[in-house]
């Protein structure tokens, strides 16, 4: 059934191709790949690109832009299937884009959705343990990220560059997988990396560096990737952070805010794990990460898919537990989040994270349930304002 499948993905990445006649021939196309920040990187490397006269398209798993017109991502897919990357990138030619950069997952590379595209650079934000259950162990996870490297070292494009982020332990091996070609090494951790990779594409593609500097700078940020809803008289922040050095990347993020200018500010987050048999070991390990930084722990349901939701926070609040702290857990994600914001006092944060800018809260048998965080925060606040 295995085999089935991949040849199925197989020839429909060889007839999307086919279809739109190979639109990637006349882009200049750049993936990203990584554990964590590939969204927020592609955005950036977009922005930069932009500034420079160089009119881009972005396809993630926050929305496809070809044109100044914006589409939600809403197939579920970090990295969209069935020949659709070969149709936006034929609108992207239609619409005089020069250049396009494509969010790539791990799953995408196994289900042949980077293939027949003729790419000219690939970025590797880090490399975290995720999906390991799915990919059968962190060794396969990473050889699929690898595997798009190398795919990209053979593509037919001439003066093809590789993007490393020389922090991550892992980077040896993809400037192995990148051969001969031309590689760059960038620095820096979290929301800087990824700055930091926007910044080495766009001098290697020849950007007015001042330009795009200065692009980042006014950049406002993606929703759900750091984004701070409400401002005073506390800080409240919406993240998708979904492992555990995610979490924990943006709670050290989070804390600053709290502590400098605002006093001792707490920390108050709400959290969750996603469902669906996928990576049961980060439970117990994000609740661990929420006991070193959080002042208020509030566990909630995120993804459950056919799992049962409160098995899934009794796992994320043991690794809490376990650490000695008392935890509150909360099955309905509105009223996780009401009591965040109950909590909260003056120059406190607020931090939720795990869904970020998703739309729906996937629930068994492929039921869902209609989401906004930032709609439910809100409801939150005015709740509280009518108190």
């Amino acid at each position: 059934m295995k085999k089935i499948k991949n040849i199925y993905h197989y020839l429909l990445a060889w007839f999307g191709r086919v279809l739109y006649g190979n639109p990637s021939r006349g882009l200049t196309v750049i993936g990203v790949t990584g554990t964590k920040g590939k969204t927020s990187t592609v955005e950036l490397i977009a922005t930069a690109l932009n500034a420079c006269g160089k009119k881009t398209a972005i396809i993630s798993s926050a929305h496809i832009v070809v044109g100044g017109k914006e589409t939600p991502n809403s197939t579920k897919n970090t990295m969209i299937g069935r020949g659709r990357v070969q149709k936006v990138l034929a609108d992207a030619t239609k619409d005089g884009c020069e250049c396009a950069v494509i969010e790539v997952s791990s799953q995408g590379v196994v289900q042949h959705r980077h293939e027949f595209i003729e790419w000219d650079a690939a970025v590797i934000t880090n490399l975290h343990p995720e999906h390991i259950e799915s990919h059968g162990g962190f060794d396969n996870y990473r050889e699929a990220k690898l595997r798009f490297f190398r795919y990209v070292a053979l593509s037919p494009k001439s003066g093809k560059a590789f993007f490393i982020n020389k922090e991550d332990e892992n980077a040896e091996y993809f400037a192995e997988a990148a051969g001969e070609n031309k590689k760059v090494f960038y620095s820096g951790t979290f929301i800087k990396a990824n700055y930091a990779a926007a910044m080495a594409v766009a001098d290697h593609f020849g950007c007015d560096l001042k330009l795009a500097e200065k692009a980042l700078d006014d950049f406002d940020g993606i929703p759900g990737r750091m984004e701070t809803a409400v401002k005073e008289p506390f800080k409240v922040i919406i993240d998708y952070a979904h492992t555990p050095d995610s979490l924990e990347q943006a709670y050290k993020w989070a804390i600053l805010p709290s502590k400098v200018g605002h006093g001792d500010g707490k920390l108050i987050c709400v959290l969750g794990s996603a469902g669906g048999g996928r990576d049961k070991w980060k439970r117990p390990k994000m609740g661990e990460v929420a006991a070193k930084y959080c002042d208020e722990i509030i566990i909630t349901n995120e993804d459950p898919y056919d799992e049962d939701p409160m098995e899934i926070m009794d796992s994320v609040a043991k690794g809490a537990e376990d650490a000695g702290r008392t935890v509150i857990k909360i099955l309905d994600r509105q009223e996780a989040v009401d009591k965040a914001i109950s909590l909260a006092e003056k120059g406190d944060t607020v931090i939720l994270t795990g869904k970020g800018s998703e739309r729906q809260i996937h629930l068994s048998k492929g039921k869902e349930l209609t989401w906004s965080e930032k709609e439910a925060v809100r409801l939150a606040m005015e709740d509280r304002n009518k108190i």
